[in-house]
């Protein structure tokens, strides 16, 4: 038979998805794929029963129903300090993984390149190729995750044509100083590139930190394309709501992807999620609060087992240390702790262009009884040998 596409030999399973299945044949616990064991804001549950009955059922339009795209404009625009036009400016998507394929696919041809920051979220390589396009590397240098803005600039002097930047950080848990994001708008400017934000986390921010949004910055409008999610912020990962914030000439493009891909979000999630939209500042606090306590609990943890790990500015991942464990197999490391130990971790060699093999990502949007019996779990490394 003749061969098939070649785009798919360039990438290869998720680990982190691997790793869930490996968790549940073991009955580890799963601190590996980011998802809560906890259940969404009860309104969003009882309007989720409502719709049920009410409907909508059927095809929205396909940019996303015009009830959900105005509360979410509205929200963002408060957050973002821009006023956004529901029409203009938003496109619903499947998820913000579809939100990011979108913009790849808009802004890219065959054969561009795409500069993007090591550690990274492992499906932003997939979605470079799948646009034809190649990958720059910046290296985030451990434990503060800081870049080297000569290096930054030189992605740039080699033609990259847009920045992936994820901010708050998925895996390292970096936010991004509003210095830095200047140093960047600053280099894309220059070089007339466009930046695409993964903003997933922006509610998830541990004090003193603070989200800048990328598209507030002076010139930085008409050049972002903002990636967001409802995931993490209403802890309904599995309903698979997205979003594209764009200006129109951008936005029209990224609409034209969407319309032949996925043809439209779920219509009944999307009505129930306006309750969420609709919920009033109180409830972000209200989330940082609570995030700052499971942060708290689990981190707090490792400290006091001396399991050594970088502190987290924002998202709900913990990078740590495993090398006095293991020095060069991360892979066979993690799939040891799930089926010896009871706890799930990804390799950290998922999210690295350099050459590391000593770190894992953890993460901790869990209950406490979860949490707490993770850390128990953990506390019998000290007694094992990988």
């Amino acid at each position: 038979m003749k061969p098939m596409s070649h785009r798919t030999t360039q990438f290869k399973e998720s680990h982190i998805r691997r790793m869930t299945r490996i968790s549940n044949e073991c009955g580890a616990i799963n601190l590996s794929q980011g998802f809560p064991d906890f259940d969404p804001p009860k309104e969003i549950m009882e309007r989720l029963s409502q719709v049920a009955f009410e409907g909508p059922h059927q095809y929205p339009i396909t940019w996303g129903a015009k009830n959900f795209r105005e509360a979410l404009a509205k929200k963002q625009s408060y957050f973002m300090g821009r006023e956004l036009d529901p029409e203009k400016h938003v496109l619903t998507t499947v998820g913000g993984t579809e939100a990011m394929v979108c913009a790849m696919m808009a802004l890219c041809d065959p054969g561009d390149k795409v500069a993007v920051f090591s550690p990274f979220f492992e499906n932003y390589i997939a979605e470079i190729i799948m646009a034809g396009a190649d990958p720059i590397y910046i290296p985030l240098n451990p434990p503060d995750f800081t870049f080297d803005p000569e290096k930054l600039e030189d992605a740039f002097r080699q033609g990259a044509k847009a920045l992936i930047l994820c901010n708050p950080s998925n895996p390292s848990g970096k936010v991004f100083t509003r210095e830095e994001l200047q140093i960047i708008a600053d280099l894309a400017i220059k070089y007339d590139a466009y930046v695409v934000t993964d903003e997933v986390y922006e509610h998830i921010i541990y004090e003193p930190n603070r989200h800048v949004y990328m598209n507030s910055l002076p010139g930085m409008w008409e050049r972002t394309v903002s990636c967001g999610s409802l995931s993490k912020t209403y802890h309904i990962t599995g309903w698979r709501i997205g979003y594209v914030i764009a200006p129109p000439e951008i936005l029209d493009k990224c609409k034209q992807i969407h319309d032949f891909t996925t043809v439209g979000a779920a219509s009944p999630l999307m009505e129930a999620i306006v309750t969420g939209l609709e919920f009033p500042l109180s409830y972000y606090k209200e989330l940082q609060d609570r995030y700052q306590h499971m942060k708290d609990v689990f981190v707090g943890g490792l400290k006091s087992l001396d399991i050594p790990y970088s502190d987290p500015q924002g998202a709900y991942y913990v990078m740590v240390d495993i090398s006095p464990w293991c020095k060069n197999d991360d892979i066979g490391f993690c799939e040891w702790l799930a089926r010896e130990v009871g706890v799930a971790a990804v390799p950290g060699s998922t999210f690295f262009r350099e050459d590391i093999h000593t770190m894992a990502r953890f993460h901790y949007a869990k209950k406490d009884e979860t949490l707490y019996e993770a850390l128990n779990r953990l506390s019998d490394l000290k007694h094992k040998t990988f």
